[in-house]
């Protein structure tokens, strides 16, 4: 294979990244983004506002400020092309690729209602790596977090420097040999 081929290839394989939005502009920016063609991601949870007079079941951005697009070279500057988006999650200037298995995973998450959803930008250890064996949420690989009266699964996203927990039962996991 030449180097233009080579080039050509690399130019047209597509990655994950987070965009960082303006303040809540996340939904705007995912409906531009679906608008221009390019594949995005919103991950939305529910939670009940109360009001004086009503409560209300509402949709919310899981991740506050953040937008995940799958983009080639060729879509990298359209998609952050927006009066909404601000950046790319980076790591010293450089845009940091997001792993398909996370977007997959946290995809599994949000599809098992279930189960309780808990996102925490805390920097935890790192612990043992598992492999949820059965339930929705099979084949997600994740790294145990803390061990109390139940157990507790953190899937770590270290792009975003957040954690997902939910709670799992010791039986439903096994040692994980490796991720992404």
């Amino acid at each position: 294979m030449t180097n233009d081929q080579l080039l050509k290839k690399i130019k047209h394989e597509y990655f994950w990244y987070a965009i960082y939005t303006k303040s809540r502009s996340e939904k705007k920016l995912y409906v531009e983004l679906q608008e221009k063609g390019i594949e995005s991601y919103l991950p939305l949870k529910k939670e009940l506002r109360v009001w004086s007079d009503r409560k209300k079941w509402i949709e919310t951005p899981l991740f506050s400020s953040y937008v995940f697009v799958k983009v080639s070279k060729k879509e990298y500057h359209q998609a952050i092309g927006s009066k909404y988006a601000v950046c790319y999650v980076s790591i010293r200037g450089r845009a940091v690729p997001v792993h398909e298995c996370q977007i997959n995973a946290l995809k599994s998450f949000l599809e098992d209602e279930a189960r309780s959803l808990e996102v925490t930008n805390a920097d935890l250890k790192p612990g043992k790596r598992v492999e949820v064996l059965a339930g929705p949420l099979k084949g997600v690989q994740g790294e145990i977090h803390e061990i109390r009266g139940k157990h507790r699964l953190v899937l770590r996203f270290e792009s975003l420097g957040a954690c997902v927990h939910t709670e799992i039962q010791t039986d439903e996991v096994k040692l994980a040999e490796s991720c992404c």
